[in-house]
Formats: C-alpha cells, sequence, structure tokens
C-alpha cells in the first residue's frame, strides 16, 4: 500500500482557550517554542506521508501565512471550511482533495511518527479489508477524551468522555479511514446541524469492520489553557521541544535553529529540560526552568525566576519577577518584582469553573503590569489589559481592563 493521503483538521477557534485564541486558532497556540500544528506535521513527513491537506476555518491567514504552500519540502494543500459545523463537517470538506484511504489527524494534538506509521501499516496488512482502523493508548484516565472499548482488536464502542467504570483505551485521534467513511459522515446529525467525525465512526462501528492498533506514542491534547504546560512538558520529557534545548551547565546553548543564539549571562542558571528560541536573553542571576519554553525574543531579567512555563515571543520577566505554572500569550510584560506564586487554582472556563487547575496565570496577548503585582493561582488576564504597581489581582479580567493597586 503506497501512502495515504492526510488531512488535518485545523479549522477549529478553541473557545476553551479563551483569550490565547482571540487573534489566532486553537492548532497555531504554542506546543514548547513552536505551533502545535508544526508539531502534527513534523509527525505526519517524519511517518513518510507526502500528500497533505489542512482543513482550515477560523484563523485560517495565520496558519497560511506561517506555513505556505510546503512544509519540509512537502507540498500542502488548503481547503476551507467555512462555517464551523463540526470535525465529519470539516473533513467532507476535504473530500475532493483525497483519493482512496486517508490519514486524519486533529491539528490541535500531539502525536508522533511512530503512531501514525503503526496505524498505516496495521491497515495495509489486516485482512478485514477495515472502514478504519484508529490508535488506541493506553492510559489511566480517559474521562475527559474519547474513549474506546476493544475486542480482539476490533473496535466495539467509542465514547466521548466516558463514565462508568469498563476499561477504556484512549482514543487516540489517530484514524486511517476508508473513502465510505464520508457517506456516513453526510447520514449522521450530531445535534445543531454540526456532524462529527466520531459519530461517523460510531455508526461504522455498527455497519462494517473498526479495527484499534494499540500505540505508545506521544500524545497530549489542547484543551484548557494548562494543558499547554503539559503538553510542552511532553514535548521536553520526549526531547521534541523543537527548538535550543540549553543544558545544565551555566552559559552556551547546546542547539538553536535560525540566527540569533540566545544570550545567557554566565551566572545565570538553567535548570533542564528548557527550550529556548533565537534571539532571547537571560540576565544574571536568572533561574529558569524546569520545564520552561522561551519563544522568540523572550527577555528573562536579573535574578527572576521562571519555572514550568510557556512564555510566548517577545514576553518581558521583570527583574526578581517569580513566574511559575504560566502561559502568556504575544508581547505580554511582567515588571520588576511582580508574582506569580502558580498552581493549582480555580480557573473560570466560559460558565464552568474548574477548581484545582494547574494554573498560576493566563496572560493574553500585550498584557503588561507595572511591576510588584501579585496574581492569585488560577488569574486569566485578557488581551490588553494593564495591571498598576503593586495591584494584586485574582479570577478573570478583561481584555483592555486597566486595574489600579
Amino acid at each position: 500500500m503506497s501512502p495515504p493521503s492526510a488531512v488535518v483538521l485545523a479549522a477549529g477557534e478553541g473557545t476553551r482557550l479563551r483569550p490565547l485564541t482571540t487573534h489566532r486558532p486553537k492548532p497555531m497556540l504554542p506546543g514548547a517554542t513552536k505551533p502545535i500544528l508544526e508539531h502534527v506535521l513534523d509527525a505526519l513527513v517524519d511517518g513518510g506521508l507526502t500528500d497533505i491537506t489542512l482543513v482550515v476555518g477560523y484563523g485560517r491567514n495565520r496558519v497560511q501565512a506561517h506555513f505556505g504552500p510546503r512544509y519540509r519540502d512537502v507540498p500542502l494543500r488548503y481547503v476551507t471550511q467555512e462555517t464551523q459545523l463540526g470535525t465529519g463537517h470539516a473533513l467532507v470538506q476535504a473530500q475532493s482533495a483525497v483519493d482512496g484511504p486517508c490519514l486524519v489527524v486533529y491539528g490541535d494534538q500531539l502525536v508522533n511518527a511512530e503512531s501514525v506509521d503503526a496505524v498505516v501499516t496495521a491497515h495495509s496488512e489486516s485482512s478485514e479489508s477495515p472502514a478504519a482502523t484508529l490508535a488506541a493508548l493506553d492510559r489511566e484516565n480517559v474521562a475527559e477524551y474519547g474513549g474506546l472499548i476493544v475486542e480482539d482488536g476490533r473496535v466495539r464502542e467509542i465514547v466521548e468522555r466516558p463514565r462508568d467504570d469498563r476499561h477504556y483505551l484512549l482514543n487516540a485521534g489517530i484514524y486511517l479511514l476508508e473513502p465510505r467513511v464520508f457517506d456516513a459522515v453526510r447520514a449522521v446529525d450530531s445535534g445543531h446541524g454540526e456532524q462529527s467525525l466520531v459519530d461517523a465512526i460510531d455508526r461504522l462501528i455498527d455497519e462494517d469492520s473498526v479495527r484499534a492498533v494499540r500505540t505508545d506514542g506521544l500524545w497530549a491534547d489542547a484543551t484548557y489553557p494548562w494543558d499547554l504546560l503539559a503538553i510542552t512538558t511532553a514535548l521536553l520529557d520526549d526531547g521534541a521541544a523543537g527548538h535550543g534545548v540549553v543544558p545544565s551547565e551555566n552559559g552556551g546553548v547546546e542547539a538553536t535553529d535560525g540566527p540569533g543564539s540566545p544570550t545567557i549571562h554566565e551566572t545565570a542558571v538553567l535548570r533542564q529540560p528548557v527550550a529556548v528560541d533565537p534571539d532571547c536573553e537571560i540576565g544574571p542571576g536568572a533561574v529558569v526552568g524546569p520545564f520552561v519554553a522561551l519563544g522568540a525574543n523572550v527577555t528573562v531579567a536579573a535574578n527572576a525566576v521562571v519555572e514550568r512555563c510557556v512564555l510566548d515571543r517577545d514576553t518581558r520577566i521583570g527583574a526578581n519577577a517569580v513566574v511559575r505554572d504560566t502561559v502568556t500569550g504575544v508581547g505580554v510584560e511582567l515588571g520588576s518584582g511582580s508574582t506569580i506564586p502558580g498552581g493549582p487554582g480555580d480557573v473560570r472556563v466560559g460558565e464552568q469553573v474548574h477548581t484545582d487547575a494547574p494554573l498560576g496565570a493566563l496572560l493574553a496577548d500585550r498584557v503588561t503590569d507595572g511591576g510588584g503585582v501579585t496574581y492569585a493561582p488560577g488569574t486569566v488576564v485578557g488581551a490588553g489589559a494593564h495591571l498598576a504597581t503593586g495591584a494584586t489581582v485574582d479570577g478573570t479580567i478583561e481584555a483592555a481592563t486597566e486595574v489600579r493597586s
């Protein structure tokens, strides 16, 4: 079997990741130091797939401007889902771009080449000619994701957010699908006019053969803001962060991509694992790591402490600041002596409050503070907000708000 076409579903906004997704789509949020979608494309290319279609929608210009017509010498084809009407509907938009079986993945879930290869191989070698082959992972808790009931390699049930005590394998979101899946998608109505790919596969289970292959590869999902911390931890643990990984010895960088090697003061302390993009600056006495990713042109000033954080490009951490369990957007500026002590905290996502979420703070694009600001665990600050010197903040701060001390 020749390599199948690949379809990446990357049209969603990611409302539960607001306010980070106010100006960019969910797949373009950072996994360590580069977009999650870039890691997904790496897995496909490393897995030998050379016919790739991206289904884009919300923020599609950001995706197309970043990747262009080719990625790692592999041509990219774009199709648009004008209205987000479910993952099945997104797949149907790509039907004319694929010929024969297609491998479908999500643009906001980390997978690796080994898992991709396992699914392709299992599908091609199956004697049953299954309608679909799915990747399955052993995970202790699948309650927030999708679960599979598998018997003798055959999928008997696929359940979203299972709540019973049966043994489920995690649905890893890697699907090798035969063309008849498109008819199954069109036959389902998942409510509110939406068509779910999972519901279509569930229909195939009732009518046809759906197989599962167990894999043991990297997998992580970006659903909530703190998931970006978990994704970065997984990437750093796996050695797949993507850009310059700094060794534990002070000074010097083991590897960087592109011009502008980071500037690291000889008295700074780097605790592995840490990923650092070009043009970053880490000042004297600063302590960075473990599990920290610094995007391009991030500055960590003298004697600041940064632990378990994802700091997007152009972020500035002031002198003597303490920042833990934090995700920032682009162009965030924390003043001298500001403190984010870390999680867990209670975080409001839409109408739901998540208790004891592992998040110190989420600071959207261009948030600034005047220094000496204290952030309660779980604080979420909207884009463009300014926090005055000495302020204490908690809960959710709306975009463009000015908080006085």
